[in-house]
């Protein structure tokens, strides 16, 4: 399993939905580091802790993204996992909320 801080290893400071709105963004999250490890099926532990906080826009676009790049909901459930500890719990909830509201892409992997 591979292991992803998100603290350390993309930017302690996460920030909106789209590149175009600068570093840390969920679209680059998803596209620098999630989709090239789902798209070689690995297992990814995602260490949430030691960042400032989430924005719902870049969880949403970082994960509930994924289904829109073809991901199917069932095949990420297998593939990801979260670590966190006190009030960064409530973000895999909210991260499973966004992935399983997000319609999925007619194509998938």
């Amino acid at each position: 399993m591979k292991t992803i801080s998100i603290a350390d290893d993309f930017t302690k400071y996460p920030g909106g939905r789209y590149r175009k709105h600068g570093k840390g963004s969920g679209e680059e999250f998803r596209d620098d580091y999630l989709v090239p490890a789902i798209e070689k099926q690995e297992q990814l532990e995602i260490v949430l802790d030691g960042t400032a906080g989430y924005s719902s826009s870049f969880l949403e676009e970082a994960f509930g993204g994924l289904v829109r790049r073809g991901f199917r909901q069932d095949q990420l459930r297998q593939l990801l996992k979260f670590k966190a500890n006190g009030a960064f719990k409530t973000y895999e909830g909210m991260i499973w909320k966004f992935v399983d509201a997000t319609k999925p892409a007619t194509v998938t992997h």
